[in-house]
């Protein structure tokens, strides 16, 4: 069968990738194909594009989205045509019209929420309920920082982390990402273009720092998030939008307060089906329940992917994006 699908020769900038024509089988006795209506934009696909993540070429692109299933194998239970399923942290390929997908890493999309809003949700909501509930418990009282607050992850952390009682402290770019963070759970919300981050922080919290930093951004902010934490705190990297961040030192964990370094993915937070259905049940019943909501800031065509990975690196964007 034809579909229309994004795939890349090389990494490089965004123009390397292409708009083809391409085949898709029917589906594997172990997978389901899904015609797809939405599907999420990640920086997780730039780094793949780009050449952060090397990939075998050629290669598709993206690694969620959201559709209705057309045809299932002959080994696959408990899905069926017609069924509206959604997946993240695929395989890169989800950049297109139709997809075969294991069916092991499907969910099904719950009465109520759209497509749209799923594809936008699902991989920024987990990667929110793993940081949040299981690389760091976060306790009521506390004080959160996150970089990146007005993102797609950081939208949906602030409003999570507001229900666990948390006093979430949000750092964004400019009024309008600031304003947008506060409207999302942020107690507090530092303007990166004009504050001084750290001393902003301990102003805060008295002196004493935070027990946690959430910081996908990198390069960019390593030093100020490691000046704001609390002796024994919590540096959680989870990005590198702006670069890796430099070796992180043992003498400069004990130095700066006997601190703790991690760098997870959701990859290995949601590699067991298991795990995958239990965070993905936990999004979507925080989603049903009105403590988190899709904010959809921007809507593209699957053929104006260069504009879309454009504006995510220019920092032009707020909340999720989609390619409808």
């Amino acid at each position: 069968m034809q579909a229309q699908a994004v795939r890349i020769a090389a990494q490089g900038t965004p123009e390397v990738m292409k708009l083809e024509s391409v085949d898709v089988a029917a589906p594997g006795a172990n997978e389901a194909q899904i015609r797809q209506t939405a599907i999420g934009v990640n920086f997780m696909d730039v780094y793949h594009r780009g050449g952060q993540y090397p990939l075998p070429l050629p290669s598709g692109i993206g690694i969620e989205a959201a559709g209705v299933i057309e045809a299932v194998g002959s080994a696959v239970t408990g899905l069926k045509k017609g069924d509206r399923v959604v997946y993240a942290g695929s395989a890169p390929g989800s950049y297109a019209s139709l997809r075969n997908m294991p069916a092991e890493r499907l969910i099904k999309i719950p009465e109520g929420v759209s497509e749209e809003t799923a594809a936008a949700i699902l991989t920024k909501g987990m990667t929110a309920e793993y940081l949040l509930n299981r690389c760091y418990t976060v306790k009521p009282g506390e004080f959160v920082l996150f970089m990146a607050a007005a993102g797609g992850v950081g939208l949906v952390a602030g409003q999570w982390g507001k229900h666990l009682g948390a006093r979430m402290i949000g750092v964004a770019g400019g009024a309008a990402k600031c304003q947008l963070a506060k409207d999302n759970g942020y107690e507090f919300v530092i303007d990166r273009h004009k504050e001084d981050i750290a001393a902003r922080v301990k102003e805060i919290t008295g002196g004493a720092g935070v027990p946690v930093v959430y910081d996908s951004v990198g390069k960019a902010t390593f030093d100020v998030s490691i000046k704001s934490l609390a002796p024994r705190g919590f540096f959680i990297s989870f990005g590198t939008t702006t670069g890796a961040p430099p070796a992180v030192e043992a003498a400069t964990l004990q130095k700066m307060g006997s601190l703790y370094f991690t760098r997870p993915t959701l990859a290995n937070y949601c590699v067991a089906r298991e795990d995958l259905v239990m965070s993905s049940t936990r999004v979507f019943d925080m989603l049903k329940k009105g403590v988190i909501k899709a904010h959809i800031g921007q809507r593209y065509k699957l053929a104006d992917v260069v504009r879309a990975h454009a504006d995510l690196e220019a920092g032009k964007t707020v909340g999720s994006s989609v390619l409808v």
